[in-house]
């Protein structure tokens, strides 16, 4: 129920049509419920040459006063004909008009509930999204919408057409003869029973089979973006393996469903064709006794089978539901996630030239403390370089700043006021991010570098690229700009691609440039001139950096030096060298290692 609740605010705006579509529907299902007794009146009336009483007929009985043809004649033949036929194209008018309705409720809704997916995809925290694999964010955000969608589109109108076709198809039964509602009355407990066993198993089923199917798309996923890497090392049987192995678990969960539903349709054609011949038991002893002509047998026949047909139909719903509402479970649980990154999506407050400042802050992760009572002061226009051992800290500094991450004890402020008084739209606009792993979309270079302003130019783009000393390597590409990169496009090397995300990061022209090891892939000279641009071209704006080759950060304001989540050295570039410690010691060893790569490079003369 919780479920039903929670897709209705979703699906409450169409329920005009949707009532509209099941009124249409309704009046189908009616109308092709009247068709048998038609039936039974050309059987009596026109092939048998029956007597006409009062209650001849039924609701049809106006056929039988003479005025449309006596009985055992082609013209009442003609007539009743004629009724048969515009009661079977008012039902397929009816029924077509109704799928056109509920086909596009059905987009409607499918729209919104992805919309909402995945703007919550965009809102939640990156730790709340490491909570779920890829195979079930996709899951998720494609079949579970899909499937959840069909519920309210599909599955309960049909199953409410099913209840009224039994509604009236046992007050048609009991209009021709009582007695033949013995049959349902007596077999019903026997199949509700059956019914509540299916949807309890069924339930446990889907739930089994949305996590294999899980899974398997998981690991065709990982297999699709580890390419390279499974070829490399020459493991592809390996990864067969894995995938025939999640592959054969989705079978075998799918499997088990089929079994189930072939054990209850054994058991509903066993109790369906008990219904059938005890009908036809019952008609005999009728027909005996002078109660029933033939026609009335056939249409009370007809009724009793769509009876048991529309029980099956009943349950085909209700065990098509339990999967939907599975999926619907789940997206209720995404939408409801909550971001263990809050804000004020309110907030107007925003600065063009930040004074940032870290007061004793502290982060704690899966109870592991990060980062240790950092103190840094970053005014306006500093340049500080961050540097370290693998896993001191230096990432989760950044992205604190930005809150990618909120810190678990001290302060994080932005000219004066708490970061988390800024909405995190405004927040982050301050920042021209460059990640330590490169991103690039679908699409072409000059969309990528132009990501964050679409209004922009190309000789804007160009600049960005040339500042990021990217616009060499673009211009011998065939298609220079336009070339398409990203998974489906061409491939370029680790250095090309941080130069891209560097210009990414140049066009979006923020008060802070943030390079979070982002110029690893390049080589020395390359990264010099690089920097020097940034120095040269954004000389007014911040920039923070963290690098593990230290000659990236000589040319800071000021130097940090972390280890273990806490700043163990600071100062400038000559200050750390004078101090000798951990810094100057790297530092070195670092400086000869290149001085050797230079002496084996350079040729022989």
């Amino acid at each position: 129920m919780e479920t039903l609740k929670f897709g209705y605010q979703y699906f409450k705006k169409n329920m005009p049509v949707a009532v509209l579509a099941e009124a249409l529907s309704f009046l189908g299902v009616f109308a092709e419920l009247l068709l048998p007794l038609l039936s039974g009146i050309l059987i009596d009336f026109v092939i048998q040459k029956g007597e006409v009483r009062e209650d001849s007929g039924g609701v049809f009985h106006f056929l039988l006063t003479g005025r449309f043809g006596e009985p055992h004649t082609m013209r009442l033949f003609f007539a009743i004909a004629a009724a048969y036929g515009l009661l079977m194209l008012l039902r397929i008018v009816l029924i077509y008009v109704r799928d056109l309705i509920q086909e596009r409720i059905g987009l409607n809704l499918e729209t919104d509930l992805r919309y909402m997916t995945y703007g919550k995809l965009m809102e939640l925290d990156s730790a709340t999204i490491a909570e779920y694999n890829s195979g079930e964010l996709l899951q998720i955000l494609n079949s579970d919408t899909i499937m959840f969608k069909e519920l309210f589109s599909h599955r309960i109108p049909y199953l409410g057409d099913s209840i009224f076709m039994l509604v009236m198809t046992l007050t048609l039964i009991a209009g021709i003869d009582i007695s033949f509602l013995i049959i349902p009355l007596i077999l019903m407990p026997f199949l509700v029973k059956s019914v509540l066993d299916f949807k309890r198993k069924a339930r446990e089923n889907f739930r089994d089979i949305r996590k294999k199917s899980s899974e398997m798309n998981l690991t065709t996923q990982e297999n699709i973006a580890a390419v390279r890497i499974v070829r490399s090392f020459h493991n592809e049987a390996l990864e067969k393996e894995k995938f025939g192995n999640a592959n054969t678990n989705f079978f075998d969960a799918r499997m088990k469903q089929i079994k189930l539903s072939s054990k209850f349709d054994l058991t509903f054609n066993t109790i369906r064709q008990i219904a059938y011949i005890s009908t036809v038991v019952i008609a005999a002893v009728l027909v005996i006794q002078g109660r029933l002509t033939v026609g009335y047998i056939l249409a009370a026949s007809t009724y009793v089978m769509r009876f048991m047909n529309n029980i099956t139909g009943v349950n085909n719903h209700i065990f098509n539901m339990q999967q939907q509402t599975i999926a619907g479970l789940a997206l209720k649980r995404f939408l409801e996630k909550e971001s263990k990154v809050p804000e004020d999506k309110e907030a107007k407050l925003h600065c063009d030239t930040p004074d940032i400042e870290l007061k004793d802050v502290s982060v704690e992760m899966d109870g592991q403390e990060i980062l240790k009572h950092i103190n840094v002061s970053i005014p306006y226009g500093k340049k500080l370089g961050i540097v370290g051992e693998t896993g001191s800290g230096k990432s989760v500094l950044l992205k604190t700043l930005v809150r990618v991450c909120d810190i678990t004890s001290g302060q994080i402020t932005v000219s004066g006021h708490d970061i988390k008084e800024f909405s995190l739209e405004n927040l982050r606009k301050m920042y021209s991010y460059v990640f330590q792993d490169v991103f690039l979309f679908s699409n072409t270079i000059e969309s990528n570098i132009a990501f964050s302003r679409a209004d922009i130019n190309e000789r804007m783009v160009t600049k960005a690229a040339t500042n990021a000393e990217a616009a060499k390597f673009i211009d011998a590409l065939p298609e220079r700009y336009k070339t398409i990169v990203g998974e489906r496009g061409l491939g370029i090397s680790g250095g090309q691609k941080q130069r891209i995300s560097i210009a990414r990061a140049f066009l979006k022209n923020a008060p802070v440039f943030v390079l979070d090891d982002s110029t690893s892939a390049l080589d020395v000279n390359t990264e010099h001139v690089v920097l020097k641009n940034i120095h040269d071209h954004f000389a007014e704006k911040t920039l923070i950096i963290t690098a593990h080759r230290f000659s990236s950060v000589v040319d800071c304001d000021e130097i940090i030096y972390m280890k273990g989540g806490e700043i163990t050295e600071r100062g400038t570039f000559r200050e750390l060298m004078e101090m000798g410690g951990s810094f100057a010691h790297i530092y070195r060893v670092q400086q000869e290692q290149q001085a050797d790569e230079v002496r084996i490079d350079k040729p022989e003369t």
